[in-house]
C-alpha cells in the first residue's frame, strides 16, 4: 500500500504583534514575495506531497488562492489548496486532517506535516527528516539546542528555577505526525487538557505519546515581530 504523506501550512495568525492589523504577518513581503509564498514553495517543490493544504483566515483565503495563481508555477498548483483554518492552532489543525479524511486518504500510516506560513526558510533537509522521523516514530518535533541560558518563573517576578541547558531545546516548525493517531489523541482530550496545549506536540506528550526530535535550524525564524522581518530581509538577501 502506498503512502500518503500531506502537507498543513499554517497561516491563521493575525499578525497582532507585528503592529498591522490590516495584514496579517504572513501576507507581508520578503524581497518581491508575500512571506506565505515563500513558505508554500518549500513545500511545493518537494516532490513527497500528495497534497499541500494552507489554512487561513476566511477573508483571506480569495487572496491567498489569487498569490498562488500569481506566483507558484503552473505545475505545481493542482496539489495545492486553501481552507479555512480554525480558532486555534490545534483547531487549524484539525482543520487539515478533516480534510484530509474527506478529500484524500486517512489510514494508519497517513503522514502530515504541520509548519507555521511564517518560517519561510525551512529547508528541504528539516522537510525530509520530519517525514523520515513521523514514518518512524510516529511523531516529531523540530528543534534546536537552547544557546541562552532558560529562566523559570512561576510567579513573572523571581526566578523559580533554572533548568540544565544542555537539556533545553527551543521548538520550532515543521511537527510531525501520524495524521490518524494525532486525530485520536486530540479528540481524547478534556476541555481543561485542551486549554493548556501550546501545539500539536503537547496533544501527543500529555497523552504520554513519545515524540521525536528532528534537528532544526538557526536560519529557520519564525517572523513574529518588526525586527524579525528585518532579520528576514538580510537571509533572503544573503542566499539570493
Amino acid at each position: 500500500m502506498s503512502e500518503h504523506i500531506y502537507g498543513a501550512i499554517l497561516a491563521g495568525g493575525r499578525g497582532s504583534r507585528m503592529g498591522n492589523v490590516d495584514k496579517p504577518k504572513q501576507f507581508m513581503n520578503i524581497g518581491e514575495k508575500p512571506i506565505i509564498v515563500h513558505t508554500i514553495e518549500k513545500f511545493a517543490v518537494h516532490d513527497g506531497f500528495e497534497k499541500i493544504i494552507i489554512l487561513t483566515p476566511r477573508a483571506w483565503i480569495s487572496h491567498t488562492n489569487d498569490l498562488i495563481k500569481k506566483y507558484i508555477p503552473a505545475a505545481l498548483q493542482s496539489k495545492l489548496c486553501v481552507i479555512e483554518g480554525g480558532a486555534s492552532r490545534n483547531e487549524t489543525v484539525m482543520n487539515a486532517v478533516s480534510y484530509i479524511e474527506k478529500n484524500g486518504v486517512l489510514d494508519d500510516d497517513t503522514i502530515i506535516v504541520t509548519h507555521d506560513s511564517v518560517r519561510p526558510f525551512v529547508s528541504h533537509r528539516i522537510i525530509e527528516e520530519n517525514i523520515q522521523a513521523a514514518r518512524e516514530y510516529g511523531a516529531c518535533d523540530t528543534v534546536i539546542p537552547a544557546t541562552d541560558t532558560i529562566v523559570e518563573s512561576l510567579d513573572h517576578s523571581m526566578i523559580s528555577a533554572i533548568p540544565d541547558r544542555s537539556m533545553m531545546y527551543q521548538g520550532q516548525t515543521p511537527q510531525s505526525f501520524k495524521a490518524r493517531k494525532l486525530k485520536e489523541l486530540y479528540l481524547s482530550l478534556s476541555d481543561d487538557e485542551k486549554k493548556i496545549l501550546t501545539d500539536a506536540c503537547k496533544i501527543m506528550v500529555i497523552k504520554g505519546e513519545k515524540v521525536h526530535l528532528a534537528m532544526g535550524d538557526t536560519t529557520n525564524i519564525k517572523i513574529t515581530y518588526p525586527e524579525d522581518l528585518r532579520m528576514a530581509e538580510s537571509l533572503y538577501a544573503a542566499a539570493k
